[in-house]
């Protein structure tokens, strides 16, 4: 059986011990900020997404399967910064460029048939003007064929989750079963933030010049907000317009996608301008009414809990990984921790090991739930120990 204790209060996690005693009167603490519900923003489908928790602060049909476009080029990417990290390729190694990539249609970075490219070259290619001839030059590089290269796109894919997700391209141009969602855009978007912080600065440049042709990222949000550092847009007409962004804004990064925006008949330029409004007005809306807020760090001691046999009576108990939680602007300090552990520990106790749970939870109802684990090992005792607490807990259960 595992017994519950409550931890702390809110103010305990921003460090600050209880008073013994009532504290004098101060001024009243102004009334929590309702949430509203979001909007319409004319999109088919959207997630907002805290990167930090996962948590999803809003959403529309976020499982509907949608034709990806250009948007496929994030797990194009994907796949090539796991050849860099793993150390296969280097952003200085050159690509062949075949004529099947010099052939590719729509977006382009203008590539010379027969040339050799760098691959930050061709990153930057494919991620700022959305070059399609990049992205078959890249998967070429790496798996010698694009099929072969589809298939770890897949693979990385089934890996991160994304179950209504299925690629039969490297670019995004209209094929059979090619499809994403909201939700999955979003997952992958947090996974390269997360996974590849050393390249993730390409999705943020504003332009990139090529063959003396300088071109435009498509994404107008890096020149509306400067919070926003990412991701990419996609566009076709089975598609409609799609843009997976993220923004930073005191200390808290949002993830927004919109997918199959409806937009009024307007140039090129015009579309991508309205489209970064709208996804602005989803972040704006995140940033507006939630915050997110550390509340525990990893191998900070919690608590210490007994330990029977052992060679030390007591371990401590802690976390393995930092806690976040995302919650309503203004409801921070109605957060409350719960803490179940197991009153019969027995020696041996491993580091790491996990002993119970932490919960989090907000006017009763669930935040977070993560594993309390030893933050020190004790070894099983000496004999002397082992029978003294064999004996003692005897009496305790008597």
């Amino acid at each position: 059986m595992f017994r519950s204790l409550v931890l702390l209060f809110v103010s305990l996690f921003a460090g600050q011990a209880l008073a013994a005693s009532p504290a004098a009167p101060g001024p009243t603490p102004p009334l929590p900020v309702p949430v509203p519900p979001m909007s319409p923003i004319g999109a088919k489908s959207y997630v907002l997404m805290d990167y930090r928790t996962g948590q999803i602060l809003a959403e529309k049909d976020p499982d509907e399967r949608r034709a990806p476009a250009s948007t496929t080029k994030l797990m194009t990417a994907y796949v090539v910064f796991q050849d860099l990290k793993a150390g296969r390729i280097t952003l200085d190694t050159k690509f062949h460029v075949s004529d099947k990539a010099w052939r590719q249609g729509g977006s382009r970075m203008f590539l010379n048939p027969g040339s050799s490219v760098s691959v930050k070259e061709l990153l930057q290619g494919l991620l700022v003007p959305s070059g399609n001839d990049a992205a078959v030059a890249l998967a070429q590089g790496v798996a010698g064929t694009t099929g072969a290269f589809v298939s770890l796109m897949n693979a990385y894919a089934k890996q991160l989750g994304l179950a209504n997700t299925h690629y039969s391209d490297v670019n995004g141009l209209p094929e059979p079963d090619l499809y994403t969602s909201a939700l999955d855009l979003a997952k992958l978007s947090r996974a390269i933030i997360t996974q590849f912080p050393e390249y993730y600065h390409f999705f943020s440049e504003k332009s990139f010049t090529w063959n003396k042709i300088k071109q435009y990222n498509y994404n107008k949000l890096l020149w509306r907000d400067p919070s926003v550092d990412g991701l990419k847009t996609g566009y076709t007409s089975e598609a409609g317009y799609i843009l997976a962004s993220s923004a930073v804004r005191n200390d808290t990064r949002l993830i927004a996608v919109v997918m199959g925006v409806n937009l009024p008949k307007a140039s090129s330029e015009q579309n991508y301008i309205n489209l970064a409004r709208v996804s602005e007005a989803l972040l704006n809306y995140g940033f507006r009414f939630f915050s997110t807020h550390k509340l525990y760090s990893a191998g900070q001691s919690l608590n210490t809990a007994r330990v029977w046999g052992g060679a030390h009576e007591h371990v401590k108990l802690g976390l393995m990984r930092d806690l976040y939680v995302t919650v309503p602007s203004g409801q921070y300090r109605n957060l409350k921790a719960e803490m179940t552990l197991d009153p019969t520990l027995k020696a041996p106790i491993a580091k790491g090991q996990t002993v119970g749970e932490v919960k989090v939870s907000l006017a009763g109802k669930p935040v977070a739930q993560v594993p309390l684990v030893a933050l020190e090992a004790d070894p099983e005792g000496n004999l002397w120990q082992r029978v003294r607490d064999t004996v003692l807990q005897w009496f305790e259960h008597k």
